[in-house]
């Protein structure tokens, strides 16, 4: 009985061997007839993708658009985060010219060097909370010009119906120090930036009460931007911007002639081509006033039931729309000024969790990784642009985010410092490209692809008797894309996919596959 029982079961067993046996056979011919029909797709898809095509003589414009970036002023960059070493080192590293620096309101205590107005008998002037911050950029920065903006008015100077109190923690976000728009007294604010000058750059300053005060700092500031974002901060009009502007200009110039300005700072330029208007013509400064540059800021923002999916097409869509302003500003200061430059100096994006961040119960969303690599293209693709135009810097913003300080717009990773992928394509850029040389003739023929097409961006460079070419894939996918002849064997470094790692290959085949959201640049054999 058991050996019957043991002879049905071997039987059985070997029938259903061999069922599994063709049940594999099948399933091995599926998996080879499907790789073989992935690998003729991937072969069609390379076969019809869109070509790039340089024409190396023909040089379009001259290149002197500047790469950078800002850094604000928050407790992450204080002496004793745990990331201030190394957020400051990677700006070290990274070695960029006009670096904006901008001392801003949500942390008064760090922002403010005269946080209450000077009584019969005593001032107020603390700057135990500024100077290591201004010390520790500047050692960072390493002899690199940059761009301070002490941007925030003492809340004091303006009207309101009650004192505004801020917090005693000097880490304590508060948004709403910059209340009241009727500003009390012009030159009195005037002389606090001038103080705030010789504190920096003549070694001290004498306060209002005839008492001097010796900083020992004898920094080299050459570039100094008036305020920060005029069209929010306190409501500010033309004529009320302009006579701010050269009341400032002026008390600063007492104390370093050496410096240059810049204006405006707009968040939001397209509602205000009669700020640009009004600013840009000499007529309405005082004679003398230099007109050295302005600035405006663009962030992409897409909105609340949107996805990374949605996301890919509204950061370009949004690029877009800020170019046509920027050509229309353009337009202005070449009627109005010729000379004064154009500095674009916080280029980013945030996510819309960040723009309600100060409100009660506000939890904060994890963020995608392949958001960082999206932002980075399009920053990219921003220089590009921009860079044609021949916009003087384009910065991107900022060095440190954190929650509750915008943490979507931060460059470095705001638990450890090390740097994402949007620091790493700036890093890439700079490296490669910035003023001196030309940008050749580039053009992107579709070959019948339209969608791969449209989502390719390229730009050719010669610098220095070296050609290179930039490449920005904005799709969340591989895009193909096929490159001129005289791309074989050079060398291919690409930041793309969800990595702010940077990949290096030689191009052994001119039909390549440019990463999900990736930046590349290609250095062609001399």
């Amino acid at each position: 009985m058991n050996d019957h029982k043991n002879k049905y079961s071997v039987s059985e067993m070997l029938k259903k061997a061999k069922m599994l046996n063709k049940a594999e056979s099948y399933r091995i011919a599926f998996i080879s007839t499907l790789a073989l029909f992935v690998m003729a797709a991937s072969g069609a898809l390379l076969a019809q993708a869109p070509s790039v095509v340089v024409k190396w003589e023909k040089k379009i414009i001259p290149n002197h658009t500047v790469p950078t970036l800002q850094a604000v002023i928050n407790p992450m960059l204080r002496r004793g985060s745990p990331i201030h070493d190394a957020a400051l080192g990677a700006l070290h590293n990274l070695g960029a010219d006009y670096v904006r620096y901008a001392f801003w309101f949500p942390y008064p205590k760090l922002a403010v060097a005269e946080l209450r107005p000077p009584e019969a008998d005593q001032t107020f002037w603390d700057f135990q909370y500024m100077d290591p911050l201004v010390d520790d950029f500047l050692r960072a920065s390493d002899g690199h010009p940059s761009v301070f903006s002490f941007s925030t008015i003492p809340q004091w100077m303006f009207k309101t119906a009650t004192p505004v109190v801020y917090p005693d923690d000097p880490n304590q976000v508060f948004w709403d120090y910059t209340q009241g728009t009727d500003l009390t007294n012009v030159q009195a604010m005037a002389d606090y930036y001038g103080r705030l000058a010789a504190w920096y750059t003549q070694g001290g300053f004498t306060d209002e009460l005839g008492k001097f005060h010796a900083s020992g700092h004898h920094d080299d500031i050459r570039y100094w931007e008036i305020f920060n974002e005029i069209d929010g901060e306190h409501d500010t009009r033309p004529q009320q911007y302009v006579e701010r502007y050269d009341a400032v200009t002026e008390a600063v110039l007492k104390v370093a002639p050496q410096m240059k300005f810049v204006a405006l700072a707009l968040s939001n330029p397209s509602d205000a081509p009669r700020m640009f208007s009004y600013f840009l013509d000499a007529r309405n400064h005082r004679p003398g006033v230099p007109l050295d540059y302005i600035s405006f800021h663009f962030y992409a923002t897409p909105t609340g039931d949107q996805t990374l999916d949605d996301w890919q097409y509204t950061f370009f869509a949004q690029a877009n729309e800020f170019l046509s302003v920027t050509r229309y500003i353009l337009e202005i200061r070449d009627r109005q000024s010729p000379l004064t430059k154009i500095m674009v100096n916080e280029a980013g994006s945030i996510l819309p969790g960040d723009m309600v961040q100060g409100e009660p119960g506000h939890v904060e969303k994890s963020i995608p990784a392949a958001y960082w690599n999206l932002s980075a293209a399009m920053y990219g693709y921003l220089y590009i642009e921009l860079a044609k135009l021949g916009v003087d810097s384009v910065g991107e913003s900022q060095l440190v985010g954190y929650p509750s300080q915008f943490p979507s717009v931060s460059m470095v990773d705001w638990t450890n410092g090390k740097p994402n992928a949007r620091f790493t394509v700036l890093q890439l850029i700079k490296d490669n490209f910035g003023p001196g040389g030309d940008l050749a003739d580039t053009t992107i023929k579709s070959n019948g692809s339209l969608a791969e097409s449209d989502a390719i961006d390229a730009q050719a460079f010669i610098r220095d008797g070296h050609r290179k070419l930039l490449l920005i894939n904005e799709r969340n996918r591989d895009v193909a894309v096929e490159l001129p002849k005289e791309c074989l064997g050079a060398a291919m470094q690409t930041i793309g996919g969800t990595s702010p790692d940077t990949q290096m290959q030689n191009v052994a085949d001119v039909k390549v596959r440019l990463l999900p959201l990736s930046v590349s640049v290609i250095a062609l054999k001399d």
